[in-house]
């Protein structure tokens, strides 16, 4: 089986997004750095780019799933770059971010009972406003999906070539 340049680019866009989260986890764990509910949600974002991109690279799908897959992860990047431009630009700087969109999603959806290590939703957006090398944490992350977009666009560029 012979892995194309878009199988390549998927499974380093899937690698990225579970590295990113690994470090979050890590952070979050280690470090003491408590997530607010737009951290939480992005790292849901990075995990399904990182699903769609890891079926679409397989390897052995058509070259159909991998457009597919490129499409869907370059979506899904832009919902990430959305929700992290908004807690760098309004989310931090409010007093809380209770009943915003991503505190509604995470907890309507359960997912903060059910994998609370993952998922749990431990400080105000105000409060989770940390900087890593002089960069905040939320611009860090724009900058990944930025990256998650561009490389699934590449993916999709030229000729589609068969395994």
């Amino acid at each position: 089986m012979t892995l194309t340049r878009s199988d390549r680019i998927l499974r380093t866009i899937a690698l990225l997004c579970l590295a990113a989260v690994g470090f979050a986890l890590v952070s979050q764990h280690v470090f003491g750095m408590r997530p607010c509910a737009w951290c939480v949600l992005q790292r849901l974002i990075l995990l399904a780019i990182a699903a769609v991109c890891g079926l679409a690279g397989t390897g052995w799908g058509q070259a159909a799933v991998r457009r597919i897959g490129a499409v869907l992860a370059a979506v899904l990047a832009v919902c990430g770059i959305a929700a992290a431009w908004y807690q760098y630009t309004v989310a931090a700087n409010a007093f809380s971010c209770a009943q915003t969109f991503a505190d509604r999603f995470i907890s309507g959806s359960g997912l903060d009972a059910a994998l609370p290590w993952l998922f749990g939703i431990y400080a105000s957006c105000a409060d989770a406003r940390v900087s890593l090398l002089g960069v905040e944490y939320a611009v860090w992350g724009l900058i990944l999906f930025v990256v998650c977009a561009a490389l699934a666009l590449w993916s999709l560029a030229g000729r589609p070539r068969h395994a």
